[in-house]
Order: structure tokens, then C-alpha cells, then sequence
């Protein structure tokens, strides 16, 4: 029995150890694992918070190092099943001082692409407090389309708060309007919708805020909308019609964007969970984001609960 609950798809990464050197020239990597709705997982245990995450892999060595890399992480994995046919999903990465790195997807016809909605029905849902999903899965495949849809059903009749962050990536989805419609109709279905500025203006046409809450407050089961705005922090409104920003941290140095929002959204479900109201929720998912865009890797700067009160007493917070 696990307190969250999430799906996607792992991603075996092999990232550039060469700053600034494109992956043309690029010689030297490491190998780390990644996957935007894995990383939530990771954060929320590293919190104290037990999880599940429901996927499928080769069976391969990828397959076997996605498994052995998430226990180690304390995350469940006993809705990770192994696929004799299909490899696992996998990426190579930039490493970059400035921007966002570049990154090069091999996760067409996975393992993960082939998770069908059959195993969802075998998922306990029982204990489970809230489930986090994210826009990726669904755009890789539309038999994972249909399974993430599979979930989300019985998600919603258990009635389990649902958050979901759009996490775009246009080049999985079949067209840029397959995108935006199946996007902007499954934030529908949470109770809690992460949008950023940016994706607001791809999916919505504005970069406005509070134009981007509005839209998806209209959802059916919406009750808050908290919109990502950079280092500036997050406006937030709710279904009830409270309005504020929450300001961020400012950082001497980023290092790496990558797991950034999926910081962000950890942070926001963690405070929940542990029962602190919308606005807390907020300030700390503007930490874990902060602290982990310190960081190399994908989940490397999410913190514990000893890190991140060191780093509240540090910024002068209280929860």
C-alpha cells in the first residue's frame, strides 16, 4: 500500500560528462536513469513518502538496471513488468552551462509504448492518497494512451486526488493538434493542474497566468490551478476563487533544468500529503525545484526531509 501512485515511462539516459560539447563530438558519458513521473516517485520517497509506479521493460540489461536503480531508490516496483519483445526506452543528453540541454529519444515502440490497459485493473488502489500524472505517457503510444486513460477512470471512482502536469514534448505526439486537444482534455480529469507560462502559450496561446487558470479551472474535478512562472515562483487560483503568487528562491548558479518541474510537483504533492495547506504546498515545490536546478542529473538535488529543512532555515521559511 503506497501513499502515491504514478505511470510512465523510464528513460535509460546517457548523459554528456563534456560541457558545451555537442553530442556529435561528445565522448564521455554516464549512464543515469530518468523519466519526468519516475522522478516525482524518487522525490516523494527520498521525503518520507511511499510509492508505486506502474511501467513495463525489456528484458534486457537496460531493463534490469531501471529496476535495480528504482529500489535503490525505495520506490515500488511491483507494477513494473518485463517485456520479451520490446526494449526499454532510451535517450542521450547534452551538458550544457547555460539553457536547456538537448536531448535525443529512442523510446519509439518500447516496452513502455506496449504496457496495455489490462494491468491496471490489477493495481491495488486501496490506501492510495493521490496519484501524480503527467502528459508524456499517453504521447508515446496510443495503446498507453488508452492505459493512462484506463487509470485515470479508476482513479477518479476511487476518488483519489489526481495532480497533472502537461510536460510537453512534441515530438512523441502524432501532430502538435493531437497534442493540444489530449492535453487540454485530460487536465480536465485532476484536481490539481501544474501548467508553465511556456506551455500555456503552445497549448492556450496566452503566457498570461491567470488566463491559464481560468482555462483549466473549468475542468469538471479542478479545484486549483497553480501555474509555473520560472524563477519568478507560481501564481496559483483555486476553483473558489483565491488568487496569489508565490515568489521562488533566487540561485547563484543553474546547472541543469532537467527535473526541475517534476522537483516543483513533488514538492507540491509532499506538502499535501503531509497535510500543509495549498500556499506551503507551493513554497516548497518552488524549493525543491530551486534546489534541484543546482544540480547534474535528473533527481540528483531532490532533497530529504533533514536538506530540506536546512535549506528552509537558510532562506528564512517557515511551513
Amino acid at each position: 500500500m503506497s501513499e502515491l501512485i504514478t505511470i510512465g515511462e523510464p528513460i535509460v539516459t546517457f548523459a554528456s560528462k563534456q560541457p558545451d560539447v555537442s553530442l556529435i563530438d561528445a565522448t564521455e558519458f554516464t549512464k543515469i536513469m530518468g523519466g519526468a513521473e519516475l522522478n516525482v516517485a524518487i522525490g516523494a520517497t527520498r521525503l518520507g513518502h511511499s510509492t508505486d509506479y506502474i511501467s513495463r521493460v525489456g528484458n534486457e540489461p537496460f531493463g534490469d538496471y531501471v529496476i535495480k536503480t528504482i529500489l535503490s531508490h525505495g520506490v515500488g516496483t511491483k507494477y513494473i513488468s518485463r517485456d520479451p519483445k520490446y526494449w526499454t526506452g532510451h535517450q542521450l543528453k547534452e551538458l550544457v552551462t547555460k539553457g536547456d540541454p538537448q536531448t535525443y529519444n529512442y523510446r519509439k515502440g518500447s516496452a513502455a509504448a506496449h504496457l496495455s490497459k489490462d494491468v491496471i485493473e490489477k493495481v491495488d488502489l486501496n490506501g492510495v492518497k493521490m496519484a501524480h500524472m503527467s502528459g508524456i505517457f499517453p504521447a508515446i503510444s496510443e495503446m498507453a494512451e488508452e492505459t493512462f486513460r484506463t487509470l485515470l477512470e479508476r482513479l477518479i471512482q476511487k476518488e483519489i486526488t489526481i495532480t497533472f502536469d502537461p510536460n510537453l514534448r512534441p515530438a512523441l505526439w502524432s501532430s502538435r493538434e493531437k497534442m493540444i486537444r489530449t492535453i487540454n482534455e485530460l487536465a480536465g480529469s485532476a484536481d490539481i493542474v501544474l501548467p508553465g507560462v511556456e506551455e500555456g502559450k503552445i497549448l492556450l496561446g496566452t503566457d498570461d497566468p491567470e488566463k491559464i487558470a481560468d482555462f483549466y479551472l473549468k475542468g469538471q474535478r479542478t479545484k486549483a490551478v497553480i501555474v509555473k512562472v520560472g524563477s519568478a515562483g507560481a501564481f496559483v487560483k483555486t476553483a473558489e476563487g483565491e488568487r496569489y503568487d508565490v515568489p521562488g528562491f533566487k540561485v547563484k548558479q543553474v546547472i541543469d533544468t532537467v527535473g526541475a518541474g517534476d522537483g516543483f510537483a513533488l514538492g507540491v504533492i509532499t506538502a499535501l500529503l503531509e497535510g500543509l495547506n495549498l500556499r506551503s504546498a507551493v513554497v516548497r515545490g518552488n524549493a525543491v525545484g530551486a534546489l534541484q536546478v543546482q544540480t547534474y542529473g535528473d533527481n540528483d538535488g531532490y532533497p530529504d526531509q533533514k536538506q530540506l529543512k536546512a535549506f528552509y532555515q537558510k532562506e528564512g521559511v517557515t511551513e
